[in-house]
This record gives structure tokens, C-alpha cells and sequence, in this order.
């Protein structure tokens, strides 16, 4: 698909917003805008099988996630999204890089609850913060199965209020492995399927 080979060629090299200019920003736009014209998918919740499962950010426009990038010796790795359709959860997890043995995680844990065709109510309700070393982190899907089982970690490991702590989300191009969101704060989201 044309449109979906320009976004990512537009996006190529811009390490998930961090170095996008604004001329790249009006570009990528203009490009997502294009692609989720033509969403294969118009019904993204009812697509379980395409939407479920492990994506890596490939950009973003938020700020929240590019400002971890800010902190002082360390530096943004990958960023990753888990969904888990059947039981309406969602994992964000930031790897996060800088001196070395002392790589770190941040990760949030959410419900979600269907608003229409193409939009989830997000509800934060975990938050771990802490060294992958510690928590004996060596992937996404590990890390997932780990918390999904319950294990405190030696981290940061705390309860969010949901109330206070939510957002929505909706999917605005779904196929097999690309998705686009924009969420409650004007952030736009583009993800690749693992």
C-alpha cells in the first residue's frame, strides 16, 4: 500500500518523534491522515485477532513519552504497547537506557472498556518503575506473563487511582501489522505488530 510505505518511510530515522522537525511533523501528519482515510479495518474492536497482542511505537507526537527521553543520563529506548483483547487489559512499558547495568523500566497497566466501533476508555490502575536487572526483565512478553501473575517486583510498585488516572483511546487505522490511535490529548500514536 502506497500510503502506508510513505508514512514509514517518513518516519524512518526520526527515533519515534525525537527527531522529527516540524516540517517532519506536518509530513507525518499529513501522511497518517492520508492512511487512516483508507483504514482497512473501520470497526478496530471488533478485529480481536489483527488488534490483540504485542506492538512496538514506531512515533509519536506525546509528550508524556518523549519527555522521558529528557531526564538526565539516560536516554529513551524502545517503547511498547500490550494488548490483551479478552481480558480488556493494556501494558506500557519504556525501556529506558543510559548508565550502563543500571538500564531501567517504566510501565503502566490499564484496563479498558469499549466507547464505540473504534474508541476504549483507558483506566491506569499499576505503575512499576524500577532496573531491569532487578525485576529480571529480558522482554515484553515475560515482563506481561510476570504481572499478569501477580509478582511484585523489587521496584516501584504502586496502585494508580483510576479515577484520577485515565484516557481514551481511539484506533483509527488498524491491519495486520500497523496501527494508528490518537488519544485524549491530541497525541497521535503508530505502532508496529511484534
Amino acid at each position: 500500500m502506497l500510503g502506508k510505505a510513505e508514512l514509514l518511510g517518513i518516519i524512518a530515522g526520526k527515533n519515534r518523534g525525537l527527531l522529527a522537525t516540524p516540517t517532519d511533523k506536518t509530513a507525518i501528519l499529513s501522511a497518517v491522515a492520508k492512511l487512516e482515510d483508507r483504514n482497512p479495518t473501520p470497526r478496530p474492536l471488533e478485529a480481536a485477532d489483527l488488534l490483540n497482542g504485542d506492538w512496538r511505537l514506531l512515533y509519536t507526537t506525546s509528550r508524556g513519552l518523549l519527555g522521558i527521553d529528557q531526564f538526565p543520563v539516560f536516554k529513551l529506548g524502545q517503547i511498547y504497547q500490550s494488548i490483551r483483547v479478552n481480558e480488556s487489559k493494556v501494558y506500557n512499558i519504556a525501556e529506558v537506557y543510559g548508565v550502563p547495568f543500571l538500564e531501567g523500566i517504566i510501565s503502566v497497566v490499564a484496563g479498558f472498556e469499549q466507547v464505540n466501533d473504534r474508541r476504549v476508555q483507558v483506566k491506569f490502575n499499576r505503575s512499576i518503575v524500577g532496573l531491569q536487572r532487578l525485576i529480571g526483565y529480558q522482554s515484553p512478553s515475560n515482563y506481561i506473563a510476570e504481572i499478569e501473575e501477580n509478582k511484585k517486583f523489587v521496584a516501584l510498585d504502586f496502585k494508580l487511582e483510576p479515577r484520577e488516572q485515565q484516557g481514551w483511546l481511539d484506533i483509527t487505522y488498524l491491519d495486520a501489522d500497523l496501527r494508528i490511535g490518537r488519544g485524549n490529548e491530541g497525541s497521535v500514536f503508530v505502532l508496529t505488530k511484534v
